[in-house]
Parts: structure tokens; sequence; C-alpha cells
């Protein structure tokens, strides 16, 4: 079931790429790529030498290179392509400057959580982390029931004060510094549909 709208999609990945831009990264990595929506994004931009999509569905993975074959054949060089899990260490992709995660952490089950920290913010440890992911107080205005996720796969959604207590936790454990704020219409009691955390390593 498809709640949110094209324009709410379409406004996290212009400003994801404008946060990744702004950074002065040259390297980026989209951690659970999906079907490419962000990479798309990330290829138009010459600033990005060298640009990596990591996405464990094998078929999400082939839907993103049937989309990303669209765009020139110089865009297209600057790009790789991998199947696997970010909840796992990849020694090929530490080192890169700048790193998004964008409405895909709500689809890992609780209790990896601590290995995904361990995994991105332990080892790859990009110097900048873009993370978007549901605001579950929202979801009423979404018409659903109380507890009801936005998606059948979500294995969670936080809530304002829980995502808050999540990042900064992150940040203070691994020697990152967070800013939070969201994506979408504010509703004064609710907030924003989506959260957004920017993470800065500390040097």
């Amino acid at each position: 079931m498809e709640l949110e709208d094209d324009d709410l999609h379409q406004q996290r990945w212009l400003r994801v790429t404008s946060l990744l831009k702004g950074s002065g990264a040259r390297r980026v990595l989209d951690l659970g790529c999906g079907s490419g929506g962000l990479l798309q994004y990330l290829l138009r931009e010459p600033q990005f030498e060298q640009v990596a999509g990591l996405e464990l569905s094998g078929e999400l993975l082939a839907q993103a290179k049937m989309r990303l074959e669209r765009l020139p054949a110089a865009c297209r060089q600057r790009l790789t392509l991998i199947c696997g899990s970010y909840v796992e260490p990849h020694a090929a992709l530490v080192g890169f400057d700048a790193a998004a995660m964008i409405e895909t952490i709500e689809h890992v089950p609780p209790g990896n959580l601590s290995r995904v920290e361990r995994a991105v913010f332990g080892a790859l440890r990009p110097g900048l982390l873009v993370l978007t992911t549901p605001n579950h107080d929202y979801n009423s205005l979404f018409g659903l029931a109380p507890g009801e996720f936005r998606d059948p796969d979500h294995r969670f959604e936080w809530t304002r004060d829980r995502f808050c207590d999540w990042a900064r936790g992150v940040a203070s454990r691994n020697g990152y510094r967070a800013s939070l704020s969201g994506l979408g219409e504010w509703h004064t009691d609710l907030g924003q549909p989506t959260h957004l955390a920017l993470f800065e390593r500390k040097e």
C-alpha cells in the first residue's frame, strides 16, 4: 500500500543530494539503495566522482540497474552496484567521504540494529551520513490505526522521541555529531512525516 506521494519521495532525494553535495564529498555510498531512486540524482552531479549502491535484494538491484541504464554512459561509469547488506562489514566500502541511508533502516529487525551500528558507524565510518526513516507519530494523518506501520515490510517505525534517543546514542558511542530535523509537511503536534538525521564524524 502506497501511503506517501511522489512529492515526498522527491523531497527526500533532493534534500539528501543537496546535503551530500554541500559536504564537499567526492565518493558517496547509498546503503540500502533499493531500486536506485537516490542514485539517479547522485549520478547527475559531476562532483561525485565515485558512487556505490549497496542493496540486499537482487530484484531491487536489477530494477536499479534498469533505471540507471537510461543515464548517459559517462554517469554510469562512476557507479558500482553491490549485492549485500549493511548489517555486515564491507572492507571495500571503507573510506568513503559520505553515505546515505534513505528509508531503509526500518526494514531491519530491531535485534540487528546493534550490528548496523557496528558495521556502518564503527567500521565504514563515512565522514558524513544522512539517514531518513518514517516518523511513526505522523501515521494517524495517513489514516493508520495506532501501532500500524506504513508498509507491511517495516519491522519498526520510530516516534520522534525514540528516533532522537537512537540517533544521539549512536553518535555519542561512535564519535559523531548528530543534527536532527525532518522532511515533509509540518504538523504542530505530530511533526513531519520523515525523520532526518545528519551524522558528522568528529575529527
